[in-house]
């Protein structure tokens, strides 16, 4: 069992030796963030401190990001941790000293605190490696926030799973819509999928001022995006909602001209493949509609969609046993599905694990939304995520 390894009071002893490490290590990273399949010096810095810790590097088959296995002491299962580790192409608007000095980049969704976490935990097994059962596989990857060519189907066709080939997995996510010190995971489907869609309309175009509705892609763009939301009416699992949205429109370059082409970009989200396959004939019907009523053409490009996240039972439930000692029962949480995406799916489809939710709502006001410019988090939650996943990987290692 876990306790015969690293007890609470140890574990916890270990952990608040290197908080101060670990929030200065989230700062450092939030202060320099890299977009998706450009983080070479995120990459840098993991590879620097568990190089120094002594753990071993294995290949990597993405340009960024890295992997690394410390072996235990003892018999049992091979372990993988996971940390997303990109930021996204927004300005930040929270003012701190740790604030992002790259324009137009932040961490606005906790990678760096994930980054951060995993790297605390590492000189938490590292200090007992020789009591530890199994082994560990701890997995920095690139590209989380890039639905459109998200970095774990590269990472797991790139055979990151087949040596060493890990017998559970465990990954978790900050979370500022819960209080800090509340952990909480869902067995089942516990995060949507998530289907990046790009739709390509195209006209006639011409003069703005002699321009009329028939090939007009500036009046079909927006009239595909009022219809999108309709794709997803009525669509629910355990009452959340799914949903289809635009985020990013490109249309013309002039005021005084009607462009002949323009482009949306979306997301589609949903729980259940029949709520998929419904969702893509609505959106396919949609386009067809705008097609007609603007005398346009509209090419719908639909990449591969992004798994929902589904937890392994007896995963979650090692998860809470070990965590409610730790942090107190009253603390670890049963969370409803969530409606967000999260690539780590590609390793729970094919890995039986947690992902799982770690409060960060920092202070007693309205949380910032992830993805915003006003992101923050409360520190402390990286304490928290720090005891929870070393507690669950090594508990997942001893399990018969």
């Amino acid at each position: 069992m876990a306790s015969a390894a690293i007890d609470a009071g140890d574990l916890r002893s270990l952990v608040d030796a290197s908080f101060d490490e670990i929030v200065d290590t989230r700062r450092a990273v939030h202060a320099e963030p890299e977009l998706s399949h450009r983080e070479s010096a995120t990459t840098a810095i993991v590879a620097d401190r568990l190089n120094a810790l002594g753990f071993e590097a294995l290949p990597c088959p993405t340009s960024t990001g890295a992997i690394y296995r410390l072996r235990g002491g003892r018999p049992g299962r091979t372990v993988l941790l996971r940390a997303d580790i990109d930021a996204l192409p927004l300005t930040e608007e929270v003012d701190v000293p740790w604030r992002s000095r790259r324009d137009g980049v932040m961490h606005a969704c906790g990678h760096d605190g994930h980054t951060a976490i995993l790297l605390g935990v590492a000189r938490t097994l590292a200090a007992r490696a020789e009591s530890l059962p199994g082994a560990y596989v701890l997995l920095f990857q690139p590209a989380e926030e890039d639905i459109a060519d998200p970095g774990a189907p590269h990472m797991v066709r790139g055979g990151i799973l087949d040596v060493p080939a890990p017998d559970r997995m465990v990954s978790l996510h900050l979370a500022t819509l819960l209080a800090t010190g509340l952990v909480g995971a869902r067995a089942g489907v516990a995060m949507s999928s998530a289907q990046f869609f790009r739709i390509a309309v195209s006209g006639r175009g011409g003069h703005g001022a002699m321009a009329g509705r028939d090939g007009n892609v500036v009046l079909a763009i927006s009239a595909l995006a009022t219809l999108l939301p309709g794709v997803a009416e009525g669509l629910e699992f355990e009452e959340i909602a799914c949903a289809c949205n635009a985020g990013m429109i490109r249309a013309g370059h002039a005021s005084n001209v009607v462009p002949r082409t323009a482009m949306l970009e979306g997301t589609i989200r949903t729980f259940t493949a029949s709520q998929r396959d419904t969702t893509l004939d609505r959106l396919h019907d949609a386009c067809e509609q705008v097609a007609r009523d603007f005398s346009v053409e509209v090419d719908a490009q639909l990449p591969e969609a992004v798994p929902a996240v589904v937890n392994d039972a007896a995963a979650v439930a090692r998860w809470r046993e070990v965590c409610e000692p730790l942090l107190g029962a009253d603390r670890v949480l049963d969370l409803p599905p969530m409606p967000p995406s999260d690539d780590v799916s590609w390793f729970l489809e094919r890995v039986p694990g947690v992902h799982f939710f770690v409060g960060a709502a920092p202070g007693a006001r309205i949380p910032p939304m992830h993805h915003a410019p006003d992101f923050t988090i409360d520190e402390e939650s990286l304490r928290v995520g720090a005891l929870g996943m070393a507690a669950t990987a090594v508990g997942l290692a001893a399990d018969d």
